[in-house]
């Protein structure tokens, strides 16, 4: 086990970076980011900040030598970058698991290969390809780049070949993968914390509604059957002991019309659809990824109230600073800015957990703050 005054190491510096950094110091670690960004959010609180290329060997060999455990702000890295880390310290989560959530094709074929219940999807890789595919599809479908640049990037809905061609050429023919389309229900979300030894210690079942492809509200907890949130649970426990995964994990999943629940994608580290732990939780996962990188048993996942968590986006910030005023009159709201010195269209800023006796009185916090934050 790490104790406390020990130094973590964070390769990656935005929120999630500046929130571990917050759990951690909290807890007494001493912590080192690497990020390029002069500005990193996580870089201004942390006790040193790293600034360089995640390739950049000197910097990567200074923050192994600094530090006695390392874990990862966001998936996609440099895998040989983090193999090059564990030279020094442990690592975690492991490379491999990074490298498997990097390229959609291989996360499927995983999942596919485990008998974990997914949506049909083929590999594109030619034109060619892309016809079998949509041919034997035979129903609206949507595209995906196989190893996009960032979380909802490289993706075009398709009815037809003529569209599917059209934005594969878009997508400048890179390798995909082609998903059936289908009418879902419901997103939700299960996180969890595994340590080293296995042990799982798991949240409450989240609903996420998307605005734009972007998550704009979380709800927890999420209004389903005990039947289904216990085998979405199930299911990600299961999926977790599989990935022999040490860390936080978050696993999307689509509830079909039908019932079905459906893994999307997995997400080796703390989301944004478990930021409501921070005030709806006794552990936040933020507090989980530093327990679990330094061998600790995981925390107490009790949820103390209902809560909504709704993103904040840069569009807010268009004319002028939002009014904050309407957030701190509502004495069940919690604010969270995460530091950013540039508010762009799109760009998540930072997020506030409403909390409530019921999840419909939560929304409702949500929904007014909302509307008046706008000047």
């Amino acid at each position: 086990m790490i104790f406390p005054d020990a130094t973590l190491g964070m390769i990656g510096g935005g929120q999630l970076g500046r929130m571990f950094t917050i759990a951690a110091r909290s807890m007494g670690y001493r912590v080192i980011i690497l990020d390029p960004d002069p500005h990193s959010p996580a870089g201004r609180i942390a006790d040193q900040h790293i600034q360089a290329d995640f390739y950049d060997h000197a910097a990567l060999d200074m923050l192994g030598d600094s530090c006695v455990a390392i874990t990862v702000e966001f998936e996609n890295l440099p895998v040989e970058s983090l193999s090059r880390l564990k030279r020094h310290c442990p690592v975690h989560p492991a490379p491999e698991v990074l490298a498997m959530a990097q390229n959609r094709l291989q996360e499927k074929n995983f999942l596919d290969e485990h008998e974990f219940p997914t949506v049909a999807f083929y590999p594109v890789q030619t034109v060619d390809e892309l016809e079998e595919a949509v041919a034997e599809l035979a129903a609206p479908g949507i595209l995906k780049i196989a190893a996009p640049r960032y979380p909802g990037h490289g993706r075009h809905a398709v009815a037809s070949l003529e569209e599917a061609v059209e934005a594969f050429r878009e997508m400048e023919e890179q390798p995909c993968i082609l998903e059936e389309r289908l009418y879902v229900e419901k997103r939700l979300s299960v996180i969890l914390a595994r340590s080293i030894d296995g042990e799982i210690a798991v949240y409450p079942v989240v609903e996420n509604r998307y605005r734009k492809g972007i998550l704009d509200l979380s709800l927890a907890p999420a209004d389903i059957s005990t039947t289904t949130a216990d085998s979405a649970i199930e299911l990600a426990c299961d999926l977790a002991d599989e990935l022999e995964y040490c860390g936080v994990l978050s696993i999307e999943f689509f509830l079909t019309g039908e019932g079905e629940l459906l893994i999307n994608t997995i997400t080796p580290r703390p989301h944004n659809s478990g930021h409501y732990t921070v005030d709806a939780c006794v552990t936040s996962q933020f507090e989980q990824q530093v327990r679990m990188m330094c061998g600790l048993p995981p925390g107490d996942t009790q949820l103390l109230s209902s809560v909504v968590m709704t993103n904040l986006l840069g569009d807010l910030w268009s004319d002028g600073d939002p009014n904050w005023e309407a957030v701190f009159d509502e004495p069940q709201a919690k604010l969270h800015l995460y530091g950013k010195q540039e508010p762009r269209p799109g760009r998540k800023m930072g997020h506030i957990n409403c909390l409530a006796e019921d999840t419909e009185g939560a929304l409702v916090i949500a929904e007014s703050i909302r509307k008046a934050l706008t000047p």
